[in-house]
């Protein structure tokens, strides 16, 4: 595997404009469970925020490893599928509880 400093530029800058909108709707998710008011609205927020967040980290993580490796990477499917199946059935059954 190659170092992060062979990755061509605008690439990189893709990467991290997509690392950084995970980490953002993350942090909306999680101020969202802070600030809103009722407790059907705490849940959503940041049962929405990690699973767009986590969609782009996912994306920018197979675009990093696709890049460094020369090769198309999906291992990050799993995460990703594993995710978003668990994150609303959990969602249900804390409102349910």
């Amino acid at each position: 595997m190659t170092g992060a400093a062979d990755i061509p530029l605008p690439i990189a800058i893709v990467i991290s404009a997509c690392l950084l909108g995970g980490a953002l709707m993350t942090l909306v998710g999680a101020i969202g469970l802070l600030k809103l008011k009722t407790f059907y609205q705490r849940v959503h927020a940041p049962t929405l925020g990690s699973s767009l967040g986590m969609l782009l980290i996912m994306a920018s993580s197979i675009l990093y490893f696709s890049v460094s490796r020369g090769a198309l990477v999906f291992h990050e499917v799993l995460i990703m599928v594993f995710l978003t199946l668990t994150t609303p059935i959990s969602l249900m059954l804390i409102v349910r509880a």
